[in-house]
């Protein structure tokens, strides 16, 4: 439980971070972001898998906007190598 609990903080800190971080000079930041969004699947994975139950399908949702979040970063990157 704590495992799940501290991977769902973690996963809404980096939201935070993504926020209010300063402006994207280089697709290199955005690279960086995605990283850790993929990190922080993998932990929401073995919370998950650790706690073996799905915290009333708020585990499974948390992840799944996880996992939309990093395609999305994963488009944007393509698309700033592509402007360059």
């Amino acid at each position: 439980m704590k495992a799940a609990v501290f991977a769902i903080a973690s996963a809404l800190s980096l939201a935070a971070g993504i926020a209010c971080a300063e402006p994207v000079r280089d697709w290199h930041d955005l690279d960086k972001v995605h990283t850790h969004v993929v990190e922080s699947i993998h932990e929401m994975e073995k919370a998950r898998a650790a706690n073996h139950y799905d915290m009333a399908g708020h585990g499974a949702k948390a992840e799944e906007l996880l996992r939309q979040v990093e395609r999305e970063l994963h488009e944007a990157i393509e698309a700033a190598k592509a402007a360059k």
